[in-house]
């Protein structure tokens, strides 16, 4: 179970990259939400179908992990900025490039930044507290990627 976890929570190795792993996590993220749209053209509801499926593993994985490692919340997990980039990208009014790229800039951050009420939800109890201020964080993301396409930036 050990190996799962690590599996899940590092979401397959990147948060093992050693520049940023969260940022890898991300990065990984657009990229599969890329490749969804552009191949399946089911991008947003596929994206939303598995924030929903990997929600209760993401927080299981971050948990075990975090206990592995002896760490309330440990670098190398990264699949709360998974879950958190894809909610992010399901603000955008319109999938294309600009949005992508716009999107993993504003997801970044703010989760790097944490504004009020992001930091809060770090308290939450172990991987409940790891993946919720990622989604707190995809919640803002998503909010400015909306209004950003709504005003035509891209």
């Amino acid at each position: 179970m050990n190996r799962l976890s690590l599996l899940l929570a590092t979401w397959f190795g990147c948060g093992y990259w050693p520049w940023g792993p969260g940022t890898a996590g991300s990065l990984a993220a657009v990229i599969i939400a890329m490749l969804l749209h552009f191949y399946t053209g089911r991008g947003r509801i596929t994206l939303a179908v598995l924030i929903v499926i990997l929600l209760l593993p993401a927080i299981w994985a971050s948990t075990r992990t975090a206990r592995l490692f002896h760490r309330k919340d440990p670098g190398s997990v990264v699949v709360d900025e998974v879950l958190g980039q894809w909610l992010t990208l399901l603000g955008a009014v319109a999938l294309n490039w600009k949005a992508f790229l716009a999107g993993f800039v504003l997801f970044r951050i703010f989760d790097i930044w944490k504004p009020w009420p992001v930091r809060n939800f770090e308290k939450l109890p172990e991987g409940t507290g790891i993946v919720a201020d990622d989604l707190a964080a995809g919640v803002y993301g998503a909010l400015i990627l909306y209004i950003g396409g709504k005003f035509g930036f891209y």
